[in-house]
Formats: structure tokens, sequence, C-alpha cells
């Protein structure tokens, strides 16, 4: 098995991330319940590195798509999510969504022809993975206008997992004594989410 792990847990906290505390707690009882599963990380350096697309960009690589030309580098994420058994997502909750970086990652994995198509009742996912889980913490509480886990709801479908999961640690800065007992009760959803077969 392969699971496919984007690890967008930019913190100022550094290796104190919340996110990345909350992303560990779902890897380690995964790995623990799916003995010998390969884990491939995108860092959050490589995420940060991504270039945004610009106009010649896109032509670029929609003349690549064109003629099949999956293999050229700039479809090399996409081949790698299509390719994995399992993906998992954590990044902080920022302004009701994630990091742009995310976001920039999102349009290298988006590509017609290779991750998804469309026919004429819509957009059918070619991925893989059966599995999409998308986990996030923040200092506010999840809201019903928060794009972040709706975005990734709808990516999961796009892309053709039949299974969404997510764990939301919200509220961690509101009352900061309560902080860790938050944190600590989310991270049990996660690993209980990672050890389900």
């Amino acid at each position: 098995m392969k699971l496919l792990f984007v690890d967008c847990c930019i913190s100022q906290r550094g290796e104190g991330s919340r996110t990345k505390r909350l992303a560990k707690a779902y890897l380690d009882a995964f790995l623990k319940a799916h003995p010998g599963t390969e884990v491939e990380t995108v860092t959050p350096e490589a995420l940060l590195a991504l270039r945004p697309f610009d106009a010649a960009m896109l032509d670029e690589r929609d003349a690549l798509a064109t003629v099949k030309c999956w293999d050229a580098p700039v479809f090399a994420l996409a081949r790698q999510l299509r390719a994995a058994d399992a993906v998992v997502v954590a990044a902080p909750y920022w302004d009701l969504s994630f990091p742009a970086a995310l976001r920039t990652y999102i349009e290298y994995v988006s590509a017609n022809g290779l991750t998804y198509h469309y026919e004429a009742d819509g957009c059918h996912g070619d991925c893989r993975a059966e599995r999409l889980v998308y986990l996030t913490t923040g200092g506010d509480v999840e809201r019903e206008d928060s794009v972040g886990v709706a975005h990734w709801r709808q990516l999961a479908a796009m892309f053709g997992a039949k299974r969404f999961d997510y764990v939301f640690a919200g509220g961690l800065d509101l009352v900061p004594e309560r902080t860790e007992a938050l944190l600590d009760a989310q991270c049990t959803l996660a690993a209980t989410l990672g050890a389900e077969a």
C-alpha cells in the first residue's frame, strides 16, 4: 500500500506545530494498522517552492496534456496523487481555509485527463485512493462557511475517492488552559480514523 502525505504543516511553532501533532496521531495509527505501507511525503518546503501557474505555464501544460505527455515534470505531483492508495492532507486553518501553498499544490494535481476526466454527465475521478483524509487545526472554531473542509470534500470526489474524512481541531486559542485537552481529544479522533481498515 502507498500512502501519500501532503504535509502543509506550515507553522511558526516549528516542530511544535499542532497540525503536525494531529497528523502524527493519524499516521502512527494508520501505519500500525497497515504494516508495510510505503509513505510518500510532499513536504512544506516542496509546497512552498511551487510556482503558481501563469498564462504561459498553463498553455504549456495544456499542450502537454493534449498529446497525453503525462511523464512531463509538470505532472509529477499529479502522477504521485493518482498512484496513491490513500491520501492524507494536513494543513492549518488560515483565514477560513488553508495556506496558499496548498492551493498552488491543488492546481498542480488537478490535471484533466490524469487525475480526473469529463464525460457527458460531469467529472469523474481517475485516482486510485479510495479514501482522502483532511486534518486541520485552528485557533478559532469551525464555521459553516469555513471553505477548507468543503474544498477538500469536493476535491476528494473530483479525484474519485469514495470516502472523505476530516478532523478539525478548532478553538485552540480561545481558552488557553483548555488547548491541550482539546488537541488531545482531536488527536484521539485522528488516531481512531487512522486505525480503521
